[in-house]
């Protein structure tokens, strides 16, 4: 099929979305295929930076609790096999339907390939693959494809499966870059750094840092992000010479001399490769904020395929690495001293995205900072046009409680009760690799690290499947306050460390969120 004809198909399937959308959520009991792509398709390259990577296709499997509507079948498609037992540890959190009823009408497909390519890539070139799925799928006007990103490789797949995508439309992408965020947010009318986007070269870079330097004079650093990178892992903190030479060309000879001290979120970029990637995919040039207290806080929304805009939550999010830009985990929900703050300024993107036709969920990062004594102040840093790390555990917790957000962005669930949480993908250590699933779901059980519906408490995991070779681990912890939380995620940390004799081990490996980010346990 060419291009163009691939587009209007797609076009044409997406039409289709709303009516399925609607009869999902007004029948849940009528029968309907789910069919779930945790495809990471993004420049494979600066996504293999990523520990564990390949495991993140994991994430997403608290969607099986949509396994909990009687009418609906889920397919979960991955590169690699998942454990049998990590399957069970999702479906008997499911409240309501007996775990051996969701088991049937859950069906798990592997496409047995651990090559570092996106796993729609994988299914494209795998024409019997898609025929199963096709099979599986049965009536199309029944089915619709969810997927933890969109690219011009999951719309080629809606249209072999004839089923549209719960998703944006690959043809704004765009929207989703760092250029393109800062455009979206020029047209909401919202504060962003000063900066400069749409660079194609590495002169553009220089020039870009130059006229910042001249526009801000005491600005000490900026940012240089390329246009599609991830997780943070494509930006590099750049400081500026003190002092800086007079003349245009002796700056800018000073400008690139300085690239040899870049930081880079991704700890195996160089500068050779980093520039070589932002004349690639492009990229922009940024001021770096700073104030007495930062942080770096996020909202999660969605367009329904009805084109209703609902703010979803609020996040603090947790960033570190070398350059301190790093996505490392989040808090449930941020700050109520700015929640209204970015929350409003969220809505402004949200209508701007509206307008171009974007459907799905996304989330809108923010800084926000002040010095002592004065007023928070707002900047919008980048539109994630996709799922991200804030997305599923909030996905999990409302799926377990079945609450809602009030005015204020508080959560409350079924019961009534406010609740808090911290999440992160990245729980490590040298001692953590070797731990089997089974290994590490009987440590759970034995010490009660789980789920209680009772109390609405409790710790969940996800990317169990990397800690043998990676020693690393994805949780949620759930409380009815941010205290209850940090004290779950700290007793996790405390029973794997005795349980695998971390103790023994260079301590200087494990990430500590609470060591590194004391500002966690204000």
């Amino acid at each position: 099929m060419k291009p163009a004809e691939e587009i209007a198909a797609f076009k044409a399937l997406q039409a289709r979305l709303l009516p399925i959308w609607a009869e999902v959520h007004e029948q849940p009991r009528e029968p309907h295929s789910c069919l779930i792509i945790p495809s990471l398709s993004f420049d494979q390259e600066e996504l293999s930076k990523v520990a564990g990577v390949p495991f993140y296709e994991e994430r997403l499997m608290f969607m099986l609790m949509r396994l909990r509507r009687p009418g609906a079948r889920v397919m979960y498609v991955t590169s690699q096999p998942v454990e049998e037992d990590v399957v069970d540890y999702y479906l008997q959190m499911l409240v309501g339907v007996p775990p051996m009823h969701a088991k049937r009408r859950l069906t798990m497909l592997c496409v047995q390939d651990a090559s570092p390519r996106a796993l729609s890539e994988k299914i494209l070139e795998r024409p019997r693959v898609i025929d199963r799925i096709r099979h599986w799928i049965g009536d199309p006007n029944r089915a619709y494809m969810t997927c933890f990103t969109t690219s011009p490789l999951e719309r080629s797949l809606a249209v072999q499966f004839g089923i549209p995508l719960n998703g944006a439309d690959p043809d704004l992408l765009d929207l989703g870059s760092k250029s393109g965020s800062r455009e979206a947010f020029r047209k909401a009318g919202i504060e962003l750094p000063a900066g400069t986007e749409n660079l194609q070269t590495v002169a553009e870079a220089v020039g870009a840092l130059d006229a910042l330097k001249t526009e801000k004079p005491a600005l000490r650093r900026a940012v240089v992000k390329l246009n599609a990178g991830f997780s943070g892992e494509g930006n590099a903190l750049f400081r500026y010479p003190d002092p800086m030479p007079q003349g245009r060309e002796l700056r800018h000879a000073a400008i690139r001399g300085a690239f040899d001290t870049l930081k880079f979120t991704a700890p195996d970029h160089s500068k050779e490769g980093f520039f070589e990637k932002f004349e690639e995919m492009g990229g922009v040039v940024e001021e770096f904020l700073e104030a007495d207290e930062v942080h770096s806080p996020s909202v999660q929304l969605r367009i329904t395929p009805a084109g209703e805009l609902r703010i979803i939550s609020t996040h603090d999010q947790v960033l570190g690495g070398d350059s301190g830009q790093a996505y490392l985990g989040c808090r449930f929900p941020a700050r109520l001293e700015y929640r209204a703050m970015i929350t409003e300024r969220a809505h402004f993107v949200g209508e701007v995205l509206r307008e171009r036709g974007v459907t799905g969920r996304f989330a809108i990062d923010f800084l926000v900072y002040r010095d002592r004594g004065s007023e928070w102040h707002c900047a919008a840093i980048e539109i994630n046009l996709r799922m991200g790390g804030t997305t599923f555990p909030y996905m999990a917790l409302d799926f377990l409680t079945g609450g809602s957000i009030n005015g204020v962005g508080d959560y409350r669930s079924r019961s009534g009760i406010v609740k808090y949480y911290f999440a992160t993908d990245a729980l490590v250590s040298p001692a953590y690799r070797g731990l089997l699933p089974q290994d590490f779901l009987e440590i759970v059980i034995h010490h009660g690290l789980h789920w209680s519906p009772l109390t609405e408490t409790g710790v969940l995991f996800h990317m169990i499947g990397a800690l043998s070779q990676y020693g690393k681990l994805g949780v949620i912890c759930i409380g009815n306050t941010a205290a209850e939380a940090d004290a779950l995620y700290q007793q996790t940390r405390d029973v794997l460390d005795m349980e695998t004799d971390a103790a023994r081990t260079d301590r200087g490996q494990l990430l500590s969120m609470f060591d590194d980010f004391p500002h966690l346990m204000d």
